[in-house]
């Protein structure tokens, strides 16, 4: 290979890096809206198989408590901690609460609670339909004339996308609680001072664009996890690598909505 030759596919080589990295995101992009308007299309449409949808509500809502309560709690103890210790250098502990109550309902327990059942759901999703693909469950739902993404996608999906809220809700109340015991039981603040600084600038709007950003969070993690399981191609190492691309997505789409939702909502 000549000189002019070598240094003509040294060039080339990183810009055919970009173009394929650049495709493979469009594609993603494109998988992930495909996914999004079949299964808009498909959600009001006979038959409704009520015990699936039953089914998926309880293990995405009601299995998930537990980790989301637990994670919601401990952020409240800290936050609680961290911002006593901060407010008492110039007096303030008295807006602890403010602090806590706002953090949690705003920002903290949609996040949290989302980046929790990504983890735990979204991957559940990818790897269950990922193992579908490559047995070819799903070629066979097509051959008996049956929609794989109304059956298999849009209960997932409404399942999540419905229970996000509640559980955020939960964590809401759980956090201010952990907040609560930390401040009064461990620091000594004030009970009565604690949860009238807590209400006293918490308003109904906080509440309600957390549990917004809870549903926005539940559709983007579900879909995601659906579009990567439904498109896994490679045998069992695909399904692998579609799990994992399934967390890691979900949880950059998730990171990255939230601060254009906190712009819209606030």
């Amino acid at each position: 290979m000549s000189s002019s030759a070598r240094l003509l596919h040294s060039v080339r080589t990183p810009l055919e890096a970009v173009g394929l990295r650049t495709t493979a995101l469009f594609e993603e992009a494109g998988r992930f809206f495909f996914i999004l308007y079949q299964t808009g299309y498909w959600l009001l449409r006979r038959p409704f198989d009520g015990r699936q949808w039953l089914r998926q509500m309880v293990r995405v809502g009601v299995d998930s408590i537990p980790v989301v309560g637990l994670t919601a709690l401990f952020t409240g103890m800290v936050m609680a901690l961290q911002t006593y210790r901060g407010f008492e250098r110039f007096h303030a502990e008295a807006y602890v609460g403010s602090v806590v109550s706002l953090s949690l309902t705003r920002e903290l327990a949609p996040v949290l609670a989302a980046l929790m059942i990504a983890g735990r759901i979204g991957s559940s999703l990818a790897a269950e339909l990922g193992s579908m693909r490559v047995t070819e469950q799903i070629d066979a739902l097509y051959a008996m004339a049956t929609e794989p993404i109304h059956y298999l996608i849009v209960p997932r999906v409404a399942a999540t996308t419905l229970m996000l809220p509640p559980l955020v809700a939960c964590a809401d109340g759980l956090g201010i609680l952990g907040g609560y015991g930390v401040a009064v039981g461990l620091m000594g603040a004030n009970p009565v001072v604690y949860w009238e600084k807590t209400f006293q600038y918490l308003d109904l709007n906080d509440v309600f664009s957390g549990l917004i950003k809870a549903a926005a969070f539940g559709l983007i993690l579900s879909v995601t996890g659906c579009a990567k399981g439904f498109f896994t191609s490679g045998g069992a190492e695909g399904v692998g690598r579609s799990t994992t691309a399934a967390v890691v997505m979900a949880s950059l789409v998730i990171l990255i909505s939230d601060f254009f939702l906190t712009k819209l909502l606030f």
